[in-house]
């Protein structure tokens, strides 16, 4: 028994673990509020609000993750959510319209877009579960989404400890 060699098995088990926290984008998230563009809180003027986005300096948003709403009860046209995209596209990394967990959302699929599927074709990955920065659980349903039809098994949690998901069939 003093002499058996300790064998570690997870470092020879061929798992690839799957880390969401990377895909995590580190640039200021903010909301603009369109309800501070109103009329008396109530409308909003075409006029007015062109003026707005034309005096506006939008360089104030560069490189942020920019969420779009409007916290008034008002009815806004649709057409006012496209102007601001047209003013801060130059400047954002990433507009959406939605409050903060949206813009996380729509963050986490952009970035879980660029996985090159290829490179974990038939492999046993674990999605890690634990991080520092917070993942949503619409990350780990992209991810499971992605990832399903290409690896052999998928997994989560730690790699010393995880939950199966799901495996594919022996042809």
């Amino acid at each position: 028994m003093e002499n058996e060699l300790i064998i570690n098995r997870v470092a020879t088990s061929g798992l690839i673990t799957l880390d969401l926290e990377e895909y995590y984008h580190p640039c200021e998230r903010v909301v603009y509020d369109l309800s501070g563009n109103l009329f008396q809180g109530l409308i909003l003027k075409e006029k007015d609000f062109r003026a707005f986005i034309k005096d506006r300096d939008w360089s104030v948003y560069q490189d942020k993750n920019v969420a779009l709403i409007c916290s008034a009860d008002a009815i806004v046209p649709t057409w006012a959510y496209m102007l601001l995209t047209i003013a801060l596209v130059p400047y954002a990394h990433l507009i959406v319209f939605g409050d903060l967990d949206a813009l996380e959302d729509a963050l986490f699929r952009e970035a879980l877009s660029k996985v090159n599927l290829e490179d974990l074709q038939n492999a046993k990955v674990v999605i890690k579960g634990c991080s520092k920065h917070p993942v949503p659980i619409s990350a780990y349903v992209e991810a499971t989404r992605l990832l399903q039809p290409v690896v052999q098994s998928l997994m989560y949690g730690e790699p010393c400890s995880t939950v199966p998901l799901f495996k594919r069939r022996k042809e």
